[in-house]
């Protein structure tokens, strides 16, 4: 699949010294939904501001759909739509007058079918006529998205598009991105909420310091680096565990009644069949056993902290 953003040997360092970005390089396929993860000061911030053209960078290059962001800056933007974590918008103004203006500051000739077509989507539609101030928060960034879409964009940045969002309205917004998927738009998200994006990306890039950590499916990330904990429940409470269970990486839980058994998915063998036998060869014996694989979030805290070691 053709790549619709490249990034090369990126960089941004401000007059302070700070070195925000560090030689990033990244290929984001066209309709792929690709989550950028990374801490407080990583970087996301600043690499996407100077994708949309907010912020200069120091060196690199960035092509949207071929159309270099220094040199075709107009053609670059145009493509891009853009839902920052900031909420700004006219207070006193429309709902509809807000996102028709949008597209027109693209260029783009009036349709108002279209701008329908997006109120719609996000639930705006009865909100059509109503001043921005007598929305709610989750209602506003949902105005933030219908603006980003106006000049119907390639690529759409969510800068943490569910912040203060309820449970309700965040359901029907990740609704919202899976049509825009299934229309070919690239979607590039960062989130808080890394349950999100492990539920709807496509591929994780995660970002630390300034630098891509790595960048891969979702899928294989979480097989290459996930691992899988075995819940073994006790028919009777055991006060400890045998000495020869020493060097296995058990732990005694829920006071004596249950034991937990980490493993590696990648291995040959996981080691269950020996223990579990292992273990009725002790006289303990099982009531029920259950499995749960590493979320995307411990996945993800391991590789900060690895990286900040």
């Amino acid at each position: 699949m053709a790549s619709i953003l490249e990034i090369d040997g990126l960089k941004k360092r401000y007059d302070s010294g700070h070195e925000a970005l560090s030689g990033v390089d990244l290929k984001i396929e066209e309709g792929e939904i690709l989550a950028l993860l990374g801490p407080n000061g990583a970087g996301k911030t600043t690499l996407i501001s100077i994708i949309c053209g907010l912020v200069n960078p120091s060196s690199g290059q960035v092509r949207v759909g071929g159309h270099d962001i220094g040199r075709d800056y107009r053609k670059a933007r145009a493509l891009i739509g853009l839902v920052p974590q900031e909420i700004a918008l006219e207070p006193f103004e429309t709902v509809w007058n807000v996102v028709r203006f949008s597209r027109g500051l693209f260029g783009k000739p009036r349709d108002d079918a279209h701008i329908e077509s997006v109120l719609r989507s996000l639930s705006l539609w009865d909100k059509r006529s109503a001043q921005v101030r007598e929305l709610s928060g989750g209602m506003k960034r949902r105005v933030l998205i219908a603006k980003a879409l106006a000049h119907e964009p390639r690529i759409l940045f969510l800068d943490e598009p569910t912040a203060g969002v309820d449970v309700e309205l965040r359901r029907g917004m990740w609704e919202v991105v899976e049509g825009l998927r299934a229309r070919g738009v690239t979607i590039i998200l960062t989130t808080h909420y890394i349950e999100e994006a492990e539920e709807i990306a496509d591929r994780i890039a995660v970002i630390n310091r300034g630098q891509i950590l790595l960048v891969e499916e979702k899928a294989r990330l979480m097989a290459r680096m996930g691992q899988k904990e075995l819940r073994i429940e006790l028919q009777h409470k055991v006060d400890a565990l045998p000495a020869r269970f020493a060097d296995q990486g058990l732990e005694l839980i829920d006071d004596g009644q249950a034991i937990l058994f980490h493993y590696d998915t990648r291995g040959d063998r996981t080691g269950i069949a020996s223990l579990l036998s292992e273990l009725a060869g002790e006289g303990i014996v099982l009531r029920d056993i259950s499995t749960r694989q590493s979320s995307l979030e411990e996945i993800f805290v391991g590789l900060v902290s690895e990286d900040a070691a």
